[in-house]
């Protein structure tokens, strides 16, 4: 019985398993459930933010004073997607006056347990890392939502990039910056 479900409802990470992404810059691309257009509009190479997308940008904008160690210096919210430049340094402690280091609450067995529950310090919701930075990131967005009553999903995971030089930067910077005009030659485009 011990076997039954074991390893048939576990999906693998897409996350590339010799690197933790606790630091370093990332490209990342977040998209909406079914590529529906939830964030706005383009018309005439500029983007209309609907209320949703208008809060997405400002999240976006605001990333540092939610996690200490990352910094998006660049971003774009698509009508459906959004593209981000993530920079994480996990030299920078995360200051949370929430956060207790010995105990956290076990919600599906409502006891206390280890911070981190079973994993303890290995729990990849504790560390400070890209993971963390968007998985907060869309349950801030789906809150907002859910609290305006309006009708919202992400697509389940993301899609990152590991940047490793400046060349690299600078060509997905020029990406970013021209995905509102090129709009119609993007992929996520329908």
């Amino acid at each position: 019985m011990d076997s039954l479900f074991q390893n048939k409802y576990r999906i693998s990470s897409s996350r590339l398993q010799w690197h933790e992404y606790d630091g370093g810059a990332y490209f990342v691309t977040i998209c909406t459930d079914k590529k529906i257009h939830y964030f706005g509009e383009i018309t005439n190479s500029e983007m209309k933010m609907t209320a949703i997308g208008q809060y997405t940008h400002d999240n976006l904008g605001s990333i540092t004073s939610h996690y200490p160690y990352a910094d998006v210096p660049l971003f774009v919210v698509m009508p459906n997607h959004i593209h981000a430049i993530i920079f994480i340094d996990n030299d920078i402690t995360d200051s949370a006056p929430n956060t207790n280091q010995y105990c956290s609450r076990d919600a599906i067995n409502r006891v206390s347990t280890p911070r981190g529950g079973i994993t303890a310090e290995k729990n990849p919701m504790l560390r400070n890392c890209l993971g963390a930075v968007v998985r907060g990131m869309k349950a801030r967005i789906s809150h907002y939502a859910h609290e305006n009553g309006i009708a919202f999903a992400w697509q389940p995971r993301f899609y990152d990039h590991i940047i490793r030089n400046y060349h690299e930067i600078n060509r997905i910077a020029e990406y970013v910056t021209n995905n509102v005009a090129r709009w119609d030659l993007d992929e996520l485009y329908g």
